[in-house]
């Protein structure tokens, strides 16, 4: 008997590689939290057929998708509609299949804002804050960061052309917001302590530290890793021996999961109880 036989909805985390997904762990506990009759598996898709795993599992009844690496870019491609983030991101995490098409969502940015936020009680109003890199994970942020309305947000990366192209990107947001944005190579960073540095890099993959001027890091300042593991990230501990608060991006994981089945579900999971049970795993594993 099949999961649609039963009621029961079939959801997925669709990526290559994607055994390590933590996805399954963590809806299994939004559903059962919310009473959500949901089913959510892995997808292993070839490098070279995202499409044909995606239209197999909306022709077996699947209802929506979480994209994880190297998908985000074909995700956005095959949507028929996209959400105003996601057409900003330039790239798709979450897929919903409906009555009218395919709709494609990024909710990594406001996963992001929300950990700061709501989690680590850090607001972005009128902050003073700092993005390293430009690439993929960057670009996912920076509408929902401009939304929470910043003073300023500086985007620096090591090719600043990059770093350039998304303040040219999003300068209109920024007015709208009623922020300073600006950005180059790492000659940016401003040497006085930010409220916020959020490391959007892959560095913390090989333990390299994205170049920032120490200054910018002082006993006010938020220093924020996307990356996370059992131990923390070379970036963390950096940060921390500059005086600044460290925190990964466990919760940013888990708050863009929780918005993805709000996107999917129209129903809101508390994130909470589930992030404090992936922090404990984590802990456990040191």
């Amino acid at each position: 008997m099949s999961a649609a036989d039963t009621g029961v909805e079939r959801y997925a985390v669709i990526g290559n590689p994607v055994a390590h997904s933590k996805s399954p762990s963590i809806h299994a506990q939004f559903a059962q939290q919310t009473d959500e009759r949901i089913v959510y598996d892995r997808v292993l898709a070839p490098v070279d057929g995202f499409v044909a795993e995606v239209r197999a599992f909306v022709a077996n009844g699947g209802r929506g998708l979480n994209v994880t690496v190297p998908f985000k870019l074909e995700a956005h491609a095959l949507a028929d509609r996209l959400s105003p983030r996601a057409a900003a991101a330039g790239a798709v995490n979450t897929l919903r299949f409906d009555a009218d098409g395919i709709f494609g969502d990024n909710t990594d940015g406001f996963g992001l804002v929300r950990d700061i936020e709501a989690n680590l009680g850090v607001t972005l109003r009128g902050a003073r804050v700092l993005l390293l890199g430009a690439g993929g994970a960057a670009r996912g942020v920076v509408l929902p960061m401009l939304e929470r309305g910043p003073r300023e947000l500086t985007i620096v990366n090591r090719t600043a052309a990059k770093a350039d192209a998304l303040v040219a990107q999003f300068a209109e947001a920024a007015r709208a917001a009623g922020c300073a944005l600006n950005g180059g190579g790492p000659q940016a960073v401003e040497p006085r302590p930010y409220d916020v540095i959020v490391n959007a890099t892959a560095g913390s993959l090989d333990a390299a530290l994205p170049d920032c001027d120490e200054r910018a890091f002082g006993a006010g300042t938020l220093a924020y890793d996307m990356m996370y593991g059992a131990q923390p990230t070379v970036f963390m501990r950096h940060a921390q021996s500059l005086g600044a608060r460290a925190a990964d991006g466990l919760g940013m994981l888990v708050e863009q999961a929780a918005e993805s089945f709000y996107v999917w579900r129209g129903v809101r999971p508390d994130s909470a109880p589930v992030l404090a049970a992936l922090r404990a795993q984590l802990a456990a594993q040191t």
